[in-house]
């Protein structure tokens, strides 16, 4: 029978039967002055204090060696639900507070020495059933005559905790699927972390669901939850017992697994994940098919806590959406990421206060063996670091959005420089200047706007500037490209695609854009003497390049060998350090001026 029942179909007793039972010990003076009646009135004023008193409260005592109550007001007695003669009436199946007496009777003979109050938390029953108090004992002033007293008050703080335990719950899961949240997986990961030994027992699984946008942009934002639940299904399918499954993020999945055996059981996980999502979904009449990429971090690898582990996991399914392979977390990827961001506050700092400088490398006219221009580079010498190499910081600030202003301060000072050799020469001197513009900076700002306000503020004409444009960015957003290479056009600056040779251009961008030059990678002109397919490949460049009515020029060139062997094949000029090598500004004009004579 439940308990409610029970309630039901026995009366619960009057308050003066459970008072009676709550104070057995009848107050009388055990050597005193005063008459008895004093005593019942002084009773009765107690008693209205009690009762005034917006908490459970009960002043005990210790007689004949025990604990007793000797006045308490209503609260107290309906905290006290049921009677050692009367336990069918429990409704949390715990301990009446009477019964617990000699407890706070202990608490209070080693407070009473004490000159404040002792407060302490108390759990009436066990963590799901029971009740939750604060309970304070005040020793009372002794009176002559008297056993000592204190005051016990009890504030039920019960439903404010089940309150944050409903609440807490509810933050840590998630609400589409009942899941795990991120951080319930990252505090669950915490506590393996805490108890491991240095033996790796368990791994952080990331899953990624790949072209799920494409799913909420076509169908809508319900056929994705539903898509959503149906993963969380199929995830949880593929667990063992000791695995936990969470949802981390809008359509990323944390797995935290147990290896019994090993580094092998983390793979054989990601295979059974990967054939649960490789069935398709049925959502109306569409079936869709979802790919997914999974990270892998094992604790262990410096992982020090529960977040570095899920990180370390992300870093790994960065390269899995990449490489579309399950990838494992390798030792130094969190200090290499740290040293990215350290890298990008640094750069952003050095663009504000003018730490960067241009180097300059001559273009060699190789029909004749003259410098027809040079290219203007991006150099980083770092006070503490030393020379950091533009592979390094360029990627960083397209990344971090720096290549923006990275790129117009470029463009500037490089026109700044041409300007000031024809100064210094008294007109304009024989000279071409090319500019890097990178995919993510024609993609992000107006290039043509910033060209033409640099020529003007300058005073230089467009015909004497070469832009230079890798194969990605003329991939990523042809129409944009399109658009900006015709503005260019019309200010009369030239275009060069950089590095022709290694991306994944269309050979019909070649013929629809205004581009003037093909440059041909190094990795095609060095060593092509010692190898026949570079020399084809080259050969190829040159001769579509003449076929298109466009230039060409060989990077690399570090032999007079070279220079003269891209000559006799038609090259129409070279660049590399057999000619010379990055220059400053004044050497490069020095450079230039020593090759007229």
């Amino acid at each position: 029978m439940r308990v409610a029942e029970v309630r039901r179909n026995r009366p619960a007793p009057s308050k003066e039967t459970v008072r009676a039972a709550l104070r057995p010990v009848v107050i009388e003076p055990v050597s005193t002055d005063l008459p008895p009646e004093t005593w019942v009135q002084f009773s009765r004023i107690r008693q209205a204090f009690l009762d005034a008193l917006p908490i459970a409260a009960a002043i005990i005592s210790e007689r004949d060696g025990r604990a007793a109550i000797d006045e308490c007001n209503d609260r107290f007695v309906a905290l006290d639900t049921y009677r050692p003669t009367n336990r069918p009436l429990s409704i949390t199946g715990a301990a009446p507070v009477a019964e617990h007496l000699a407890l706070f009777f202990d608490r209070y003979r080693a407070a009473s020495g004490l000159p404040d109050n002792m407060l302490f938390e108390w759990r009436d029953g066990d963590d799901v059933s029971g009740r939750h108090f604060n309970v304070t004992i005040a020793p009372l002033k002794p009176i002559d005559g008297q056993p000592p007293r204190c005051l016990l008050t009890l504030v039920d703080r019960t439903t404010e905790i089940e309150n944050a335990r409903s609440l807490r719950a509810e933050l840590l899961h998630d609400s589409l699927t009942g899941l795990p949240n991120r951080s319930a997986f990252a505090e669950a990961v915490d506590e393996v972390v805490a108890t491991v030994d240095s033996a790796v027992h368990h791994a952080v699984l990331l899953v990624d669901l790949s072209r799920f946008s494409r799913i909420n942009e076509s169908l809508g934002g319900v056929a994705g939850d539903e898509v959503i639940i149906t993963v969380a299904r199929r995830l949880i399918s593929t667990l063992r017992a000791g695995d936990l499954l969470a949802r981390v993020g809008g359509d990323e999945f944390g797995i935290l697994l147990r290896l019994a055996n090993g580094h092998e059981d983390a793979a054989a996980a990601a295979r059974r994940i990967q054939s649960v999502l490789s069935a398709p979904f049925r959502l109306a009449r569409f079936e869709v098919g979802l790919e997914c990429a999974i990270g892998c971090a094992l604790i262990g690898d410096e992982s020090g806590s529960g977040e570095e582990l899920v990180r370390n996991a992300q870093f790994a399914l960065k390269r899995a959406k990449t490489t579309g392979r399950v990838e494992v977390h390798h030792s130094g990827e969190a200090a290499c990421a740290r040293y990215k961001l350290d890298l990008e506050t640094e750069l952003r700092r050095a663009i504000d206060v003018g730490d960067l400088r241009l180097a300059y490398q001559p273009i060699i006219d190789l029909a004749t063996n003259r410098i027809s221009g040079f290219e203007a580079l991006s150099r980083w010498a770092h006070p503490t670091r030393g020379n950091i190499d533009p592979g390094e910081f360029i990627p960083v600030a397209e990344e971090a959005g720096l290549i923006v202003p990275l790129g117009r301060w470029a463009l500037d000072t490089a026109l700044s420089t041409l300007a000031r050799w024809d100064a210094l020469a008294g007109g304009p001197v024989p000279l071409t200047m090319s500019v890097n513009v990178s995919a993510i900076q024609l993609a992000r700002d107006d290039v043509p706007g910033v060209i033409a306000a640099a020529l003007a503020t300058h005073g230089i004409d467009g015909a004497r500037l070469t832009i230079e444009l890798t194969e990605s960015a003329i991939v990523q957003d042809p129409e944009r490209t399109t658009r900006a290479l015709q503005a260019l056009k019309g200010l009369n600056v030239r275009v060069a695609m950089d590095d022709f040779g290694t991306g994944y251009s269309s050979l019909s961008y070649l013929r629809k854009l205004p581009i003037d030059n093909l440059k041909i990678d190094r990795s095609f002109v060095s060593g092509m003497l010692q190898d026949r397919d570079k020399v084809a490949i080259v050969r190829a460049v040159l001769s579509l390049a003449d076929a298109l009515g466009k230039t060409t020029t060989a990077e690399g060139v570090e032999t007079i060998e070279l220079s003269q062997t891209l000559a006799a094949l038609g090259c129409s000029h070279g660049q590399g350090y057999y000619y010379a090598a990055p220059l400053e500004a004044d050497a490069a004009l020095a450079y230039w001026q020593a090759k007229l004579g």
